[in-house]
């Protein structure tokens, strides 16, 4: 995957925004590693994520 491409496909996890660009938090999935990205505003809030790979929930 080239690099326009992942830039493309980063949304929030929580709300689903396009975060390309934002203050937002990129990390690994403390279950299966996958990457997950949550916008400024839901982290914020502590809105509930769920991981697309393996299901894991978090706050």
């Amino acid at each position: 995957m080239s690099t326009t491409d992942d830039k493309q496909t980063r949304s929030c996890v929580s709300c689903g925004i396009n975060i390309a660009g934002t203050n937002a938090a990129a990390f690994k999935c403390p279950d299966c590693g996958a990457q997950i990205y949550r916008c400024a505003k839901c982290r914020k809030q502590s809105n509930l994520y769920e991981c697309p790979d393996c299901g894991f929930t978090g706050p």
